[in-house]
């Protein structure tokens, strides 16, 4: 499980073709510190499992499925990329529930510069609407954000000047794909209230 606070702005080192797979190689000084085999690292909000850690380096198998459906599979060398580690139990929730599950892809749409912050609006794939609500949160490539507007269609969030910095929504642009992942306690109250109304 994550919390959507990003540690560190990595990159993608190396990409490595498999048969309906690839593996990853990721520099990443903060997150290789001490990452061991097994563990569980969100790239841009997808949870990989650590394969091998060498120096700033750390290697992830992503299957097919991952790369189908999430953004990892437009990811090339010398990308940067939002890496966090997994949460302790002993550690501040600073952001939301995040369990690195992308529920899909949407397309930064425009981006607004104010004086202290930046709006940036990004769409939403069909179905996902209905779990995004305003002042409520979501996961935008492993960010933790607060929505500032919804529709059917999009939704624009308020970046904050560390934000901008220090994650790779500083640098996308109109038409570059971001992980979504909504809040997954949306869609257990939706399945809990679905069920308690076919028993009734």
């Amino acid at each position: 499980m994550f919390t959507g606070i990003v540690e560190e702005l990595g990159e993608l080192a190396g990409v490595e073709v498999l048969p309906d797979a690839a593996r990853f190689t990721i520099r990443g000084k903060t997150v290789a510190a001490d990452a061991r085999h097994g563990e569980s690292i969100a790239v841009n909000g997808v949870c990989l499992t650590v394969v091998d850690v060498g120096g700033e380096t750390f290697t992830a198998d992503v299957m097919k499925e991952t790369l189908d459906r999430s953004s990892l599979g437009s990811l090339t060398p010398g990308m940067p990329v939002n890496l966090e580690r997994a949460v302790r139990a002993d550690q501040r929730l600073g952001g939301h529930i995040v369990q690195g599950h992308v529920d899909g892809t949407g397309e930064v749409l425009s981006r607004e510069p104010a004086e202290h912050w930046e709006v940036v609006r990004i769409s939403l794939p069909a179905g996902l609407g209905r779990y995004v609500v305003e002042k409520g949160s979501i996961t935008v490539d492993g960010i933790s954000l607060t929505v500032v507007s919804v529709d059917a269609a999009e939704f624009a969030v308020s970046l904050i000047p560390t934000t901008l910095q220090l994650t790779t929504l500083g640098s996308k642009q109109p038409g570059d794909p971001v992980n979504l992942e909504v809040d997954i306690i949306a869609k257990y109250v939706e399945k809990l209230i679905g069920a308690r109304d076919t028993a009734s």
